[in-house]
């Protein structure tokens, strides 16, 4: 198991226990690839634990719709920090499609002077770049409380500068 930030905290990431032969699905936690779900849903309908999706920089977001219904977390890839293809796609999972679920950035881009804005975007738990400190990581995430543009509500922003 690995360190995220969730939601503020840093917790151990129950999601690192994929399903293996032998283990109590009932009990695991499993991200499937979209594009592999595209090609054959069986093992996603098949497993009885919980399942999540990952979205790479290239997906579709419209491809995830027949499965957010049952996923419990999505994972939005950053690839390096350059890349904002995840700030679409998680701000779109949260207002065109509403998903309530855990929201995740994971990848090399994953940097804490961005963590506010992917917050922003709707991104609710971090698997943060190798190298990068969890400490430094909450204090920039927590260091600003009113926020210039809308974007998805989060409890830590008391206002927005502007409002539509």
């Amino acid at each position: 198991m690995r360190k995220i930030l969730r939601r503020r905290e840093v917790v151990m990431d129950d999601w690192e226990g994929a399903a293996t032969s032998g283990a109590n699905e009932a009990n695991a936690s499993r991200i499937f690839p979209l594009s592999e779900l595209i090609e054959n849903a069986n093992p996603w309908h098949a497993f009885s634990g919980r399942v999540g999706v990952a979205l790479k920089p290239a997906d579709k977001i419209e491809g995830i719709a027949p499965f957010l219904a049952r996923a419990c977390l999505v994972t939005v890839e950053f690839p390096g920090p350059g890349d904002g293809r995840g700030y679409t796609q998680a701000h779109l999972l949260r207002e065109r499609y509403k998903f309530a679920g855990e929201v995740r950035a994971v990848g090399a881009g994953v940097k804490q002077d961005l963590l506010f804005f992917m917050a922003r975007s709707g991104i609710d738990s971090f698997d943060l770049a190798a190298g990068e400190n969890f400490d430094s990581a909450q204090r920039a995430l927590n260091k600003y409380d009113v926020a210039y543009q809308p974007g998805v509500p989060l409890s830590s922003v008391r206002r927005q500068r502007f409002f539509v």
